[in-house]
Formats: structure tokens, C-alpha cells, sequence
């Protein structure tokens, strides 16, 4: 099956929203992405249309999003993109939401410290005894494998 995947930069427009569901934790939040143009009768840049998404995260994504996400920082997106439209009321509503693969901060207007989250804690396996790999053979108290004794050589008589 063939997807949209769009890489969206913008900036959070909605302070993300973490739930814990049946599947697995989710977030989401607005992303606001406006087009920028150089206006040449004015001599500078200019905002154009401003286009709103919602960004979905799943999993470990999602929690990681909600950690690290605030208001209006510059962020990336890439994912899948959903268009959907609706009769509400009887108005006709167009929403475009994006399924988000990773989302990271937009370096270029600042920096950021990665950290690594945590995963939780496995119990630790119960130590085991180390197996006896070496059998002795029969008749012998020597195990397989390990070199024979020998006996002591006799001290030089002077």
C-alpha cells in the first residue's frame, strides 16, 4: 500500500496530550506550519498561510514526545500523512492529521541536549551455577579435555 509521507517543520502549536491506552501510550499535539516568502515591494520576509496539523505519536514516541515538547518550540515532523474529511452539523470539515515516524527540535533556531530515555527495568535473571561441561571419562578422574596431571619431576641430586 502506498503512503504519503511528508516532512513537516513548524512550530507546536498545543501542548501535547499523553494517554495511556489499551494499545500503548499516545500523543498528540497541533503543529502550526506557516510559508514564508521575500516580499520584494517591501524588502524582507513575509508569513504567508499558516496550515495546521494534527501529530499523532505512538509508543515509545509518544512518551517521549510528551517529555520533551513545549509550546512554540521549533520542531520537525516526518510521517505519514491523513487527510479526512467530515459532515459535522451539516458544514463539511477537512482535517489533516500525520501519523509521525520521529519528530525531533529544529536545530537550526537553537540547540538541544539529547537524552536517552529509560526503558524500564527487566527483573534480572536469577543467577545459575556455571554447568559442568567437562565429563569425566570412565575410569578416569581426569575430566575430558583437561590435561593430565603429571606427576612432580624428581629433584636433581648433586
Amino acid at each position: 500500500m502506498n503512503e504519503t509521507m511528508v516532512c513537516a517543520v513548524g512550530r507546536v502549536a498545543t501542548q501535547p496530550v499523553y494517554r495511556e491506552m489499551a494499545s500503548g501510550p499516545s500523543a498528540r499535539f497541533r503543529l502550526a506550519v506557516t510559508a514564508r516568502y521575500w516580499d520584494r515591494e517591501k524588502n524582507m520576509w513575509t508569513d504567508g498561510h499558516t496550515n495546521f496539523f494534527t501529530v499523532w505519536a505512538n509508543r515509545q514516541l509518544a512518551t517521549n514526545t510528551a517529555a520533551s515538547l513545549t509550546v512554540g518550540e521549533p520542531v520537525i515532523v516526518q510521517g505519514r500523512l491523513k487527510v479526512r474529511t467530515d459532515v459535522r452539523e451539516g458544514q463539511s470539515w477537512t482535517s489533516a492529521d500525520i501519523d509521525a515516524v520521529a519528530i525531533g527540535h529544529d536545530l537550526a533556531w537553537g540547540t538541544s541536549a539529547f537524552r536517552r530515555g529509560g526503558k524500564p527495568e527487566a527483573a534480572p535473571a536469577p543467577a545459575q551455577p556455571e554447568p559442568n561441561w567437562e565429563m569425566p571419562q570412565e575410569g578416569s578422574s581426569v575430566p575430558t579435555g583437561a590435561p593430565a596431571q603429571q606427576p612432580p619431576e624428581p629433584a636433581a641430586l648433586t
